[in-house]
């Protein structure tokens, strides 16, 4: 068995896309084209950003069918794998901020901030301004200082002030707050938290099988989520989980794995 087999996924999911979109502006190829906000796969299958296409529709601009149908594609897709697997197993920036933790964690820097200065309630408020802003203005908030899209389109088309938004993220998850920007701000990982709230693909903890190391919470970059971790056998239900299994690689007792979402028990709560 692969120790890390889940994060050489992720990583080679990431990376693979990055490849296809690019190759599709070199090359020409037809696998996908587009950007995370707006793709066509195969040039039949549309993608669209959900929360891109409600800032657009605040703003004022017109749906048309093919991005309706992309949202409905999209929505489909995350909310039965979890809305926030787009952020662990999509997103570029989670290589960033992932690599900024892993730093944390080996020097010790966890250790010295013990108490987190923010809320992970902000993401949600940025969710609302990003709206409000939207409809004042007529464009597009989020979207148009997005170092999400920025790095994308510096991979595809040559980085410019790409590399500015890797800087500052690394450097505000390393010094400033852990999993600052994914775990806190990003108004597009509150969003698919909330989208994947009932999604079917959850970890499920095993209580007899802990011995309480707390590797999980270590490595976890929503350790919140884990509440139940040497309390309860139960499944994390938060939307906010990432589905990353990061927790389930760490584990040595196989007190975490994938599991379906248990309807039946859940409807009983």
């Amino acid at each position: 068995m692969i120790k890390h087999k889940y994060l050489i996924l992720r990583r080679f999911t990431q990376i693979f896309l990055l490849f296809l979109y690019f190759g599709a502006n070199a090359w020409g190829w037809n696998i996908i084209v587009g950007n995370l906000s707006s793709s066509l796969i195969f040039g039949v299958i549309p993608m669209s950003d959900p929360y891109a296409v409600l800032q657009m529709f605040v703003a004022g601009a017109i749906i048309t069918t093919d991005i309706f149908v992309g949202i409905l594609v999209a929505l489909l897709f995350y909310s039965i794998i979890g809305g926030r697997a787009f952020c662990s197993w999509v997103c570029p920036i989670n290589i960033v901020t992932d690599s900024a933790n892993y730093i944390r964690r080996k020097f010790g820097f966890n250790q010295i901030q013990k108490k987190q200065p923010a809320s992970r309630n902000m993401r949600y408020w940025v969710i609302a301004i990003s709206l409000v802003i939207s409809f004042a203005m007529g464009i597009t908030a989020f979207e148009f200082i997005s170092p999400i899209s920025m790095v994308h389109r510096g991979v595809i088309f040559g980085f410019g002030f790409g590399f500015a938004a890797i800087l500052v993220i690394f450097l505000f998850d390393l010094f400033v707050l852990k999993n600052g920007w994914c775990g806190h701000i990003c108004p597009l990982g509150g969003f698919y938290s909330i989208v994947g709230k009932y999604s079917l693909i959850r970890v499920k903890h095993q209580e007899e099988k802990c011995t309480l190391c707390m590797k999980c919470k270590d490595v976890c970059p929503e350790n919140q989520v884990l509440f139940m971790v040497g309390k309860s056998s139960e499944q994390v239900l938060s939307g906010e989980c990432t589905n990353c299994a990061r927790c389930i690689e760490v584990c040595d007792d196989d007190a975490l794995n994938f599991s379906l979402r248990d309807l039946i028990a859940h409807k009983k709560q």
